[in-house]
């Protein structure tokens, strides 16, 4: 245990009173101690079990080893060192037997963030869930700032993990977006999905070594920028690693790295189904948590190349060849793209004519999308603004899904939403040209949902029927318990909504319903990019339609077996000092 910083030596009890037994239960100043008589010494130990809580008075010593009854954790008596990892360390306090008196030293250990810190760790290198939500609820007590455990949980996630950025190191990005939302009292619970993600994520992984930087200072940033997208385009990892891992040292910023990702990400069509884009639009926003970290972001964007270099290509899918080559038709609009996008910068800046756009994305006719997102460009339509119609479009696929279809066609819908939001956040990064290619592709996937909208969910609209919002947003909890609440989930949502609820709180009920659910890593996708589209579209009709979304896709995926939601709620309790094994 770490050595305490002062004396404060206080008496708890007499010999006579300990040798009765040999172990005795005592209170000092609101601590719950333990007191052995063990091999001719006394020893005193928190009498809480570091695991669950059970009282250790209750547990055995045998050769200087202190079991507990109840899970059979053991502990070194002397140093309270744990032999089992899930159990962790016991607090042990110093004792001075002062002639038929004992007193023990209550001062507070030194650095107590440095060990729940430790034994996140811990918890990331075993997968242990339980530790995991301990360790983060103590260090978010009181605080709002989730720096330290993120932190913690990007470092272990790109650095024990061969193949790289995966679903894992995405949560925790996503639960951190989502962490202003949330109550102050679900933002540990947040974390913990996100780190425990990343645990699971690693486990049994081997770890990942980092290529070195070209030994010259020499290379250039566009250089550099056509050389990995060569590497990547032949599937060379370490060809490609390097030259981003080369980009950092030159003192590349964060604007010229999106831009060298984001064109490898678009050089072929919806690599992965988006999530290539996707991961890197996550790494990204990760890294603008911790402030653009140097060591940190070598490790976090060459852990995204695996995904780049091994990415399924849409060339070579028949869904984007067949009946209709959508490949041919944006490529040949993107030989028209350089222009338009010269001739739009040449005009005052306009609104897109979202309701005329929308209907060409949703419609039937993939040539007449190109045409119209290119003439939207051309006429002076900021990108940005024209992949944030795209992303609207993508999420009333989901808000008009129909139940009809089968359950794994929302994930169809949800990786062309995530993949347009991802696109447009992206864009408002960076106005990277080849970038601009993602809102060609994620128009063309939400042609391609097309069939998931026949027949189309209606979208809800006002009934004339007054609500209190407070009941309509109390119920929700009750209505996501049941399965099949698609339809009523979305419409309760947009009722209160149109009832003038305040949906700061319907964010944070919505938030609180997915982190009861046991990890969805699409669940979670759907509705951090729900949030990042409200916030660009709040004000305007169309910020329902993307909240009903949200609320469609989790009911969906809801109710589950809650296993995650348990765990944290043991660790919460132990946190608030409630004694698990009584009534």
């Amino acid at each position: 245990m770490v050595a305490a910083l002062d004396e404060k030596f206080v008496h708890v009890a007499t010999l006579a009173e300990l040798k009765k037994s040999n172990f005795l239960s005592v209170v000092a100043e609101k601590h719950t101690l333990v007191l052995f008589n063990y091999d001719g010494q006394v020893y005193a130990v928190d009498n809480r079990c570091p695991h669950m809580g059970f009282p250790l008075d209750k547990g055995s010593i045998k050769d200087g080893i202190l079991t507990c009854y109840w899970h059979y954790a053991r502990f070194d008596i002397q140093s309270g060192g744990t032999f089992d990892q899930w159990a962790d360390d016991v607090r042990v306090f110093p004792v001075e037997v002062r002639g038929e008196d004992i007193w023990v030293n209550l001062a507070e250990p030194v650095d107590p963030r440095a060990h729940h810190l430790d034994r996140l760790r811990i918890g990331l290198e075993r997968n242990i869930p339980l530790v995991i939500a301990k360790a983060v609820i103590y260090l978010l007590h009181g605080r709002s700032d989730p720096a330290e455990p993120f932190r913690a949980g990007l470092v272990f996630g790109t650095r024990y993990r061969q193949d790289g950025w995966a679903a894992g190191l995405t949560i925790l990005a996503c639960m951190v977006n989502l962490l202003p939302y949330l109550e102050p009292a679900d933002r540990p619970r947040a974390l913990y999905h996100g780190l425990s993600a990343v645990a699971n994520d690693t486990d049994g992984m081997p770890p990942r070594f980092m290529v070195q930087p070209l030994p010259t200072d020499s290379a250039d940033i566009p250089t550099l920028k056509r050389w990995f997208r060569q590497f990547v385009e032949v599937r060379d990892g370490d060809g490609a690693e390097r030259c981003l891992i080369s980009a950092l040292r030159a003192g590349a910023d964060h604007q010229q790295m999106a831009d060298m990702l984001f064109a490898a990400a678009t050089d072929h069509r919806y690599l992965t189904i988006g999530h290539v884009l996707d991961f890197t639009n996550k790494a990204l926003e990760a890294l603008d948590k911790v402030e653009w970290d140097s060591d940190l972001a070598e490790s976090v964007l060459t852990s995204l190349v695996p995904s780049y270099v091994n990415a399924d290509r849409m060339e070579e899918s028949n869904a984007w060849r067949n009946p209709v080559d959508l490949v041919e038709i944006l490529e040949e609009t993107f030989k028209k793209l350089p222009d338009a996008l010269a001739q739009g910068r040449e005009k005052d800046v306009v609104a897109p004519d979202k309701a005329a756009l929308v209907q060409v994305l949703l419609g039937d006719h993939p040539q007449l999308i190109a045409d119209a997102l290119l003439k939207a460009i051309r006429e002076g339509v900021p990108a940005a603004e024209v992949a944030g119609v795209v992303s609207y479009a993508a999420a009333l696929r989901i808000a008009r899904f129909h139940t009809s279809n089968e359950f794994g066609d929302w994930d169809t819908t949800l990786h062309t939403f995530t993949f347009a939001n991802a696109v447009q956040q992206g864009l408002w990064r960076v106005e990277s040209a080849e970038l601009v290619r993602g809102v060609f592709d994620a128009a063309m996937s939400i042609y391609l949902d097309r069939f998931l909208n026949i027949p189309a969910a209606p979208l809800p609209e006002k009934n004339g029927v007054t609500h209190a919002p407070e009941t309509l947003l109390h119920a929700l909890p009750d209505l996501l318990n049941l399965q099949q609440q698609v339809n009523p989930a979305g419409k309760q949502v947009a009722q209160y909504v149109f009832a003038d609820g305040d949906v700061d709180q319907l964010l944070a009920m919505l938030g609180k319903l997915l982190l009861r659910e046991d990890r969805n890593f699409h669940t979670i996708q759907s509705i951090e990019a729900a949030f990042a589209q409200y916030e660009l579209l709040k004000g305007t009709p169309e910020a329902v339609h993307v909240l009903v979304a949200a609320a469609r896709y989790l009911a969906a995926h809801t109710p589950t077996a809650r296993a995650q939601g348990q765990t944290y709620t043991i660790a919460y309790r132990l946190h608030r000092g409630e004694k698990l094994f009584e009534e």
